[in-house]
């Protein structure tokens, strides 16, 4: 039955040959131990005019990409003498500019997951889909060579943004799922495009949304489309951004604020390649990269119960964490150079030191954002092309240090002592939705002992908010 379909399968392929490339044919590695299905490959890629070889293990494709360079691998997960993750560390390990994708049981995203994590372009589920396969051959062919990225908008040289740009080159050859994180305006959205322009799908839609800013009871219309009459107002049929971004990106950004019923929609989407619109009787493939971005600490959300922790797992495949400006306080003098040159309009404006010695001590709560809103906002104050102290109209700066013969803002002890605490019980409640009990439990409290702390410290909670008792 399984050679029969394989046949049939074949006819298809040879009537329907599509040449990746032009002027230079690239050759790929088949590794599987199942005839039928090491046949089936051969064919499929051999319509598309690439040239093959095949192994039928481990050992055989060790040997085989140690004797010859190859554009990609395409490697089964379970064979007699191992298993596809020994061939994808043995790239990772050597070195090898070779794109290599795993197939494994339809329905096991732990070992989908654990390739990719592994340095894997991307995987697919069998039985195996002609049309995904093509996808994902045409994907890892047309991955840029190494070398620059582009990535000169990431600006600064400290080693916590020099991390973010080397992640963000490896995970830009792969299509695993990559969840950024990190503070307001430190730069979420330009990664996620960063990533996109590095990688294969650069010529192809990056849709972007907002998922707290979709009215929950549009939401699955939204994500997936819906069919003409699906519901009131529904007048004709109507795609949605996973039919918008197909073949290409979709960018998730404040992923946290997506309601528990669209988490597990949305998990299905991730494990089966396929959606299905409001309304609609059938599914439909859709070949989709995912880049979610949160400023809360999704972790702790699935602690509370507040996010799928297996959605969590599907989302966060390969993490990023951009860093604060306060992290980069050596490269702040020339981040606002730069933003100012790009600002200014080409006129002759520069910083005094004074300015630039307070920007550099400012902890910047909105990050490169609130720069970007200071300097604006002094080019339209200062006098003489020169932007002076007063034109930044910074806040408060804080104490990164204490000068000889300075006081410490630590006396008197239990005014100090007050302020960490209340410090503390806010970013707890603010994690929470300033939920009480979610975050007593978080602080290791009790809640009486919270309510207590919340009232001698004058916290109270804001109205509409999950005060629970």
């Amino acid at each position: 039955m399984e050679k029969d379909r394989c046949t049939n399968m074949a006819d298809r392929i040879l009537s329907d040959r599509q040449p990746v490339h032009e002027q230079s044919v690239s050759v790929v590695l088949l590794v599987d131990d199942e005839p039928d299905i090491l046949e089936l490959l051969e064919m499929t890629l051999l319509g598309m005019g690439l040239i093959v070889d095949k192994a039928t293990g481990v050992r055989e494709a060790i040997s085989c990409l140690a004797a010859r360079h190859y554009d990609l691998c395409l490697t089964d997960m379970r064979m007699p003498d191992g298993d596809g993750l020994e061939v994808v560390k043995y790239i990772a390990q050597k070195n090898l500019d070779v794109p290599v994708a795993v197939l494994t049981a339809h329905g096991n995203m732990e070992n989908a997951i654990t390739v990719l994590k592994a340095g894997a372009f991307d995987y697919l589920a069998k039985p195996l889909s002609l049309e995904q396969l093509r996808n994902l051959v045409k994907s890892a062919l047309s991955l840029p060579q190494p070398g620059p990225s582009g990535d000169k908008q990431l600006l600064g040289h400290a080693p916590a943004m020099q991390k973010v740009r080397d992640l963000i080159e490896k995970v830009a050859r792969s299509q695993a799922p990559v969840h950024i994180s990190g503070e307001s305006g430190s730069g979420k959205e330009l990664a996620a495009r960063l990533i996109v322009q590095s990688g294969a799908r650069r010529d192809q839609p990056l849709i972007a949304v907002n998922c707290g800013a979709i009215p929950e009871n549009l939401m699955e219309s939204e994500f997936f489309g819906h069919k003409k009459g699906a519901f009131t107002g529904a007048d004709k049929d109507k795609d949605g951004l996973f039919q918008a971004a197909n073949g290409g990106t979709l960018f998730l950004d404040e992923v946290a604020d997506l309601p528990l019923l669209m988490q597990v929609k949305l998990l299905r989407v991730i494990q089966e390649k396929r959606v299905r619109k409001v309304g609609a009787t059938s599914e439909e493939a859709v070949d989709v990269r995912l880049i979610s971005a949160t400023h809360s600490d999704l972790a702790c959300r699935v602690k509370l119960g507040q996010f799928r922790q297996d959605l969590y797992y599907r989302l966060n495949v390969i993490p990023i964490q951009m860093p604060a400006l306060r992290e980069l306080r050596e490269d702040i003098p020339q981040i606002a150079r730069q933003k100012l040159e790009q600002l200014s309009a080409g006129a002759p404006v520069r910083f005094s030191e004074e300015a630039l010695g307070s920007l550099q001590h400012y902890d910047f709560p909105g990050n490169v954002r609130e720069l970007e809103n200071i300097i604006e906002r002094a080019l339209a104050l200062c006098s003489d092309n020169l932007i002076a102290v007063q034109d930044l109209h910074l806040g408060p700066v804080e104490r990164t240090q204490f000068d000889v013969g300075e006081v410490s803002d630590k006396y008197p002890l239990p005014d100090y002592l007050d302020k960490v605490e209340k410090e503390a019980l806010l970013e707890a409640l603010q994690q929470t939705n300033f939920n009480r009990t979610a975050a007593a439990k978080l602080l290791g409290l009790t809640f009486r002992t919270m309510r207590y702390r919340m009232e001698r410290l004058g916290i109270k909670s804001p109205a509409g908010t999950d005060d629970a008792d």
